[in-house]
């Protein structure tokens, strides 16, 4: 059995738990991130902290900047456009070739996300569920290097609607999108399943471009 690497697993907790804060907009665009601050937050030596920081630079959250150090990246009204279609290439090729390999348990991961973004009482919430709802359609894929590219676009597309909710408001409301994605993938209608899912990311991006 391969040694667990602390320093990886206490970077991954660091890069997770900053990455909820910028996306919820806890922490707002260009603010900075101080090494030693959130060494001290997480109790951890600054080893971790820095591969955080790679981490979610990687993502696209922060930034590093000569003599002004790691900051929040800004929201890029941009890249609206790039992250739908982007996603929509990428999680298409990930649900073909996870469809095949979906069992009842599977599905049954689907709808309680699907539930849980039903039921959410907060944009926060519902944008949690969405992203664990999109992320268990295509697990079964066995694609590592695709998956980390969708979670980062998931990432990327949570933190623009949440800025667009947050300047228009937002009502709690049922997903039908959602459900007739996961209708077809249970009659094993993977074509159907596909074209309501790339409809789906089209609609979003139209919902998901954030205020001037």
């Amino acid at each position: 059995m391969l040694p667990v690497d602390e320093n990886a697993t206490t970077a991954a907790r660091i890069a997770n738990s900053i990455a909820e804060r910028i996306i919820n907009g806890t922490l707002l665009p260009d603010a900075p991130l101080r090494q030693d601050h959130v060494a001290r937050e997480f109790n951890s030596s600054h080893v971790p902290v820095r591969e955080a920081f790679r981490q979610l630079e990687a993502k696209h959250l922060v930034v590093s900047l000569p003599r002004r150090g790691v900051r929040v990246a800004p929201l890029d009204t941009n890249s609206v456009k790039e992250i739908a279609e982007m996603r929509a290439a990428l999680e298409l090729v990930a649900l073909r070739n996870a469809a095949p390999k979906l069992t009842s348990a599977h599905l049954a991961q689907i709808e309680i996300a699907l539930n849980e973004a039903d039921n959410a009482k907060t944009i926060q919430d519902f944008e949690t569920a969405n992203r664990a709802f999109h992320h268990a359609l295509v697990a079964p894929c066995a694609m590592p290097r695709l998956l980390a590219s969708l979670d980062g676009l998931q990432l990327a597309n949570s933190r623009l609607v949440l800025a667009t909710a947050r300047s228009a408001g937002w009502r709690p409301r049922s997903n039908q999108d959602h459900r007739m994605i996961l209708e077809a993938l249970r009659a094993r209608n993977l074509d159907q399943a596909c074209n309501l899912l790339a409809r789906h990311i089209q609609t979003v991006e139209r919902l998901a471009h954030p205020p001037s």
